[in-house]
């Protein structure tokens, strides 16, 4: 592979995975941990970045006021990255105060610094914050892969609906759905 990648993973807080909760994403977010590890050691053997991007919101933050209950408050515990997944200290984590890992991070100065041209995304969820970083990179002129297997949403058929929504995408391929092998063995 000719690109020089970054892999981005969102939205793995612990929130999300609190034995109490009621998100019905926990079950499927637990099944992406896996191969996110699998490929987050791929990368860091290669010497590319790895980047935690997370949800770190306001107590009284705008979209509380729809249907969504408030979570990953800024500074809290369940803001923070979920032990499961291997971060280390030399991990960039960047806490997202919307669902773009680029909206207010100054993640996109940090690639380019770094001369990275590939955004491999991962995390929850698919349909949400995942899609907007994919598309977001895109609009900041980095190639994009939507990695299936270490990406899901509130329900297997809404992450398999996304995905086939952009198998076939008239950005190919500077924007590619793959799995977390394909993409390493491109590695």
């Amino acid at each position: 592979m000719a690109e020089k990648p970054a892999l981005i993973i969102i939205d793995m807080v612990k929130d999300y995975f609190q034995d109490d909760n009621h998100y019905p994403i926990t079950p499927l977010a637990r099944k992406i941990i896996p191969p996110t590890n699998t490929l987050i050691r791929q990368f860091r053997k290669k010497g590319f970045p790895v980047i935690f991007s997370t949800d770190a919101f306001k107590e009284d933050d705008f979209i509380f006021k729809g249907r969504m209950h408030p979570h990953a408050i800024r500074g809290t515990k369940g803001a923070e990255v979920v032990e499961d997944l291997d971060m280390t200290p030399e991990d960039l984590w960047l806490p997202k105060p919307r669902f773009s890992a680029f909206f207010d991070t100054g993640l996109e100065k940090i690639l380019k610094d770094q001369q990275i041209t590939l955004c491999a995304v991962a995390g929850i969820a698919t349909n949400f914050c995942v899609l907007t970083t994919v598309m977001d990179a895109l609009c900041h002129d980095f190639k994009a892969v939507l990695l299936e297997d270490c990406s899901t949403a509130f329900s297997a058929q809404i992450h398999d609906q996304c995905l086939d929504m952009y198998r076939r995408n008239p950005l190919y391929p500077l924007f590619r759905v793959m799995t977390s092998e394909e993409l390493a063995s491109e590695l």
